[in-house]
């Protein structure tokens, strides 16, 4: 607990693209959170190399990925915006958790199964180790609650058994965390696979709306999005692709569904994707000027990215001291 806050921790891979799922998901939502916990916002960078990066590129998009924290509304001054790799004690502390995780824990991690299968011919240890470093990311700034969908709470929970694992040898020195339990987030889908979540990675760039797209390809995507045969306009799960739109045109509009079908009673779907795609260009514009904006205030960004992984620092040196003492490490003589 910081000033009197609970901690919340959560971050973003600086891969690919983010869509309109990461931002009206999470990224828009983690910007109301800063009254009431103290936030770390990490660019988690160290968690992309598990799959081959381009270095010059990795830079750029780190880079990108944390002026859109800012864009999105994220007060650097309220919340810790940084990079995972200018914070030293989230290897040192994976480190030393790595000694308290069993391989049949990793081994169960359906995450792994998944990203070994789709990249085969790079299976490697810091891909089977990914969850121990997520697992630091966490207990490093001794957070209180992680913002976690579906996918990741089989992660959480093997940071949870960590954490008491630790705290049972050594006494109570990690916080045990709990998933963020709040306003949930639109669970956006695919536009061209409604079932499944929409990706920064689909292989079909139609799937995805990414926050940058230009308006001329965001209604493109929009009408091209799947619907079905039925011709009406229904909130079901018999009709998932429109259901999609409908999520969508709500999130970006506070509306909720019945107010949607209701306002579009009688129309086609032409006409409702075209008032989607109207929809989804008047929330991202505001969000590509403020990037734009951004952009040209180089020395603002890099104060940013200095001051900000300064005090996750602070933070993260408390604990990882705490820890080292207590695994029996020599203590540092500091100058």
């Amino acid at each position: 607990m910081i000033n009197d806050k609970k901690v919340l921790f959560s971050g973003m891979q600086a891969t690919g693209s983010l869509t309109l799922g990461n931002y009206l998901g999470a990224l828009k939502n983690w910007v109301t959170l800063s009254d009431e916990y103290e936030c770390f916002y990490s660019v988690v960078d160290m968690h992309s190399i598990t799959v081959r990066q381009d270095p010059a590129t990795l830079r750029k998009r780190a880079r990108a990925l944390l002026t859109l924290y800012i864009a999105a509304g994220l007060d650097p001054e309220k919340n810790c915006i940084y990079y995972q790799s200018h914070v030293s004690g989230h290897a040192e502390l994976a480190w030393i958790l790595n000694c308290f995780t069993y391989m049949g824990e990793l081994n169960r991690m359906t995450q792994f199964k998944d990203k070994a299968a789709k990249h085969a011919d790079n299976i490697n240890a810091g891909l089977f180790t990914y969850p121990v470093l997520m697992a630091a990311d966490i207990l490093l700034y001794q957070a209180d609650v992680v913002p976690v969908g579906i996918d990741q709470m089989q992660h959480l929970e093997l940071t949870r058994n960590l954490a008491q694992r630790f705290n049972a040898v050594y006494g109570d020195i990690f916080t045990v965390p709990e998933a963020y339990i709040g306003k949930t987030g639109a669970k956006i889908m695919s536009l061209q696979e409604p079932s499944k979540k929409m990706s920064k990675s689909d292989e079909n760039p139609n799937g995805s709306i990414y926050l940058m797209d230009d308006p001329d390809t965001i209604r493109r995507k929009c009408k091209r999005a799947v619907t079905d045969s039925v011709g009406e306009i229904r909130y079901c799960d018999e009709q998932p692709g429109l259901r999609n739109l409908i999520n969508i045109y709500c999130a970006c509009c506070n509306k909720t569904p019945d107010e949607a079908v209701n306002e579009f009673a009688g129309c086609g779907y032409g006409q409702f994707k075209e008032a989607v795609g109207e929809a989804v260009v008047s929330v991202l514009s505001p969000l590509q000027k403020r990037v734009a904006e951004l952009e040209k205030e180089k020395g603002y960004i890099d104060s940013v990215i200095k001051n900000n992984a300064e005090k996750a620092d602070y933070y993260a040196g408390k604990t990882l001291r705490k820890v080292q003492k207590k695994v029996g490490f020599p203590e540092r003589v500091r100058g």
